[in-house]
């Protein structure tokens, strides 16, 4: 690690994990994904810092991580708020009625995509597929689905949130 990582360290349980695939996989380039997931597992999101602590534990370049982590949405490099809403926005989810779900959130929260609240307990992304095609429309809050989706639903789920501790 360099000076600037070698404080970082994730729990002794993730370390564990990351070390026990480093050793099973042919390379440790290919663990960057599992070793990213472990990363926001903790922090909730992937802080700046800990980019270059992923490029060195998978023996990868900076620029490497950056583009992993800029091509695949799960991957947060903004902290998000408490409850991070995304919502489909893929066909099938617009062919159930998508945008209105999308329209009543951004209402409702008074956010854009990408934006959270002042109070930072939401923030909302617009997503692709989260492969719930059949339930349409969806969205996450956090890592729960919620399907089936009405303006009306949404509502008494933002609801439910607000309300809470």
């Amino acid at each position: 690690m360099s000076a600037d990582t070698n404080t970082l360290s994730l729990s002794p349980e993730a370390e564990a994990r990351i070390d026990d695939l480093q050793r099973r996989y042919p390379t440790k380039r290919a663990t960057l994904l599992p070793v990213l997931w472990e990363i926001q597992w903790e922090h909730g999101w992937i802080p700046p810092e800990w980019l270059t602590y992923a490029a060195e534990r998978c023996e990868v370049s900076k620029a490497h991580v950056l583009g992993v982590v800029g091509f695949y949405t799960m991957f947060l490099t903004e902290k998000p708020g408490r409850f991070h809403i995304r919502v489909c926005r893929n066909i099938s989810c617009h062919i159930m009625g998508g945008a209105k779900i999308r329209e009543c959130l951004r209402k409702r929260l008074g956010i854009k995509p990408g934006e959270k609240t002042p109070d930072e307990r939401f923030s909302l992304e617009e997503v692709e597929c989260m492969a719930a095609c059949s339930w349409a429309p969806m969205m996450a809050v956090n890592e729960t689905y919620h399907e089936n989706l009405t303006p009306e639903k949404v509502e008494e789920i933002i609801k439910r949130l607000e309300q809470s501790p």
